[in-house]
């Protein structure tokens, strides 16, 4: 048994060391995962970038990244293993959210909202013992109130490490955005989380779903149609197409029903937004847009009557139903996964999905630790 363990460690925007820790000691109510895989998201890249998140803030300190980690549980305490009903050699999928399970917020189901939480997967500093927080390492320590999914064994890695964005897919579509039986759906953005959202939304059997991407997300746009989109438009470049505009032709001047803005740091999909959905119809805002201070015509929400929700991250619902979704193998899910990488890699693996490496076409990318 190996004492340390080895962790990409992001020490200042655009930097990661890999760094050697001391192998953490468990407890009866703790545990430690061997990490397979850790997806990486929009929002890993704009940390990375330190334009978002603790990178932006005076007070930073180096952490591991990595907050979709998936792997099987290594060692793990007697009461852990009854809490979490899962033994060594399980398979599980980790929340970000570590929260207190004690407050108003968390015994009411909105555990999301608590206040009390210590640390956090992917994000937490190095500095709170014992440093292994992030899904950038070859083992993650899972402290008494993580939250654990048990997934099948039997999947390819790079599919079920798909878990967090399929989820967000579910969440922000479904619970959120509430589609259902033939609605019509705008997808503004075609990234990961946009490809799901297709998904989910072919699953509750939305009646017309189209999606926007650039020139540049051409493989993503086909993605799209390939997984169940009717229609895809592109906003930039010399046939650029208007979204509203195209979207009023495509639903004979009514617009859409239900609308998911889910594109980083752009600006014009948020107005876009507002005004391609129907009178009445509800607007998802996801795409996080890096703190800015962005003119909102409030109007358009009231003339309209537009329910307006910001969607937050991931809860175990939309987890335990996108795992269903995944293991239900009722989809090509491994044509969304594009590139895989070691440990030492991390820095390739962020810059690689921000589209920065020529002539790679990314969409789902993954880090093996222990590869």
């Amino acid at each position: 048994m190996a004492e340390t363990v080895r962790a990409a460690v992001q020490v200042a925007p655009r930097k990661i060391e890999v760094r050697e820790f001391p192998r953490p000691k468990i407890g009866d109510d703790d545990a430690l995962l061997r990490v397979e895989a850790n997806g990486i998201c929009g929002s890993d890249v704009e940390i990375y970038k330190g334009h978002m998140g603790v990178g932006t803030r005076s007070d930073f300190t180096p952490f591991v990244p990595g907050h979709e980690p998936m792997g099987v549980i290594e060692e793990i305490g007697e009461r852990a293993a009854a809490r979490w009903g899962v033994q060594p050699g399980d398979r599980v999928a980790v929340e970000i959210i570590v929260p207190c399970h004690s407050c108003r917020q968390c015994v009411t189901g909105a555990y999301q909202s608590c206040r009390n939480r210590r640390a956090s997967h992917g994000v937490t500093g190095i500095d709170v013992a014992p440093s292994l927080w992030g899904g950038f390492a070859e083992l993650m320590y899972l402290s008494p109130n993580t939250i654990v999914h048990k997934i099948d064994k039997t999947l390819p890695v790079e599919v079920a490490a798909m878990f967090n964005p399929l989820g967000a897919g579910v969440r922000w579509a479904l619970h959120y955005g509430g589609v259902k039986l033939g609605d019509t759906v705008l997808i503004l953005g075609s990234g990961q989380r946009g490809l799901a959202s297709v998904i989910a939304c072919r699953a509750a059997g939305a009646g017309k779903i189209i999606v926007t991407g650039l020139e540049s997300d051409a493989h993503k746009l086909a993605l799209a149609k390939e997984f169940g989109a009717d229609h895809t438009i592109v906003v930039d470049g010399e046939n650029a197409q208007d979204t509203v505009e195209t979207v009023r032709e495509l639903t004979d001047g009514e617009g859409a029903d239900v609308v998911l803005e889910l594109t980083p740091m752009a600006v014009q999909p948020l107005h876009d937004a507002l005004l391609a959905a129907r009178h009445g119809g509800r607007v998802v805002l996801a795409g996080l847009k890096g703190h800015r201070d962005i003119p909102l015509k409030t109007d358009l929400i009231i003339n309209r009557a537009l329910t307006v929700v910001g969607a937050f991250g991931v809860d175990y619902r939309g987890m335990e139903e996108a795992i269903q979704i995944i293991e239900s193998r009722r989809y090509p899910l491994e044509r969304l996964h594009t590139h895989s990488f070691t440990l030492d890699q991390t820095a390739l693996a962020i810059e690689t999905l921000a589209g920065e490496v020529p002539g790679e076409l990314p969409v789902h990318v993954t880090v093996h630790p222990n590869a």
